[in-house]
């Protein structure tokens, strides 16, 4: 097996690159905002702009309670089974585990959360490492959690890439000094990733299997 560019760990955000959780977010999100805040529009369409960040850092961020984390969990996790796995993500995972490549998931969901889902949906005993925003010093943009999840392998930086759909993704992975992989095929926008410049442009899970083994071990 000869993996590309040295590759051999991969780090993955969560939600928009391996799961489909656009509508359990928008559902669990009015729930909360109902209940909390009250009458009106819920903003989603900003919530969105915030993708990849920790759920009390977006609250602060659009100066909206912090007691809607509560209800927005606890919707979420009524909700999670209408998450959906992204299609060829689950063969990808296996690929990369049958070559020998450390996988693991820097997210801004909670640890806990982020377990409890990739274990509703199968994913979890395809993954190596698992962490959360809540288990680092500084979420994302900081490179804390992609350290992390590099440490928890014992892997180094030079020898990995992140793959995130949202631009601190990307700025997370390049502070943390891996290589950097926008995904395109969730809910994000490719302009802002495509700004950032990263070292490789995803328009399909499986993609990302051309960018870290050659055609032999593929």
């Amino acid at each position: 097996m000869t993996v590309r560019h040295g590759y051999r760990t991969v780090v993955f955000d969560l939600d928009g690159v391996l799961i489909n959780s656009f509508q359990v977010m928008r559902q669990a999100f009015a729930l909360a905002h109902h209940e909390v805040v009250g009458e009106g529009e819920p903003p989603f369409d900003e919530y969105r702009t915030h993708q990849g960040r920790y759920f009390p850092d977006i609250m602060r961020l659009m100066g909206l309670p912090l007691s809607m984390e509560k209800p927005f969990v606890e919707a979420s996790r009524s909700l999670i089974k209408e998450v959906e796995v992204y299609e060829g993500v689950p063969w990808l995972l296996q690929r990369l585990r049958a070559s020998g490549i450390g996988t693991a998931i820097a997210t801004g969901k909670s640890g806990e959360r982020a377990r409890e889902v990739l274990d509703v949906v199968g994913l979890l005993p395809l993954l190596d490492a698992v962490v959360g925003s809540d288990e680092v010093p500084r979420p994302k943009p900081a490179p804390d959690i992609v350290l992390e999840g590099l440490r928890r392998l014992d892997a180094e930086p030079q020898h990995a890439v992140m793959v995130g759909d949202a631009v601190i993704d990307l700025q997370a992975g390049r502070a943390a000094g891996t290589a950097t992989a926008a995904a395109l095929w969730g809910e994000t926008t490719a302009g802002p990733l495509r700004g950032e410049r990263p070292d490789h442009v995803l328009h399909q899970p499986t993609e990302l299997l051309s960018a870290v083994l050659d055609e032999a071990s593929r």
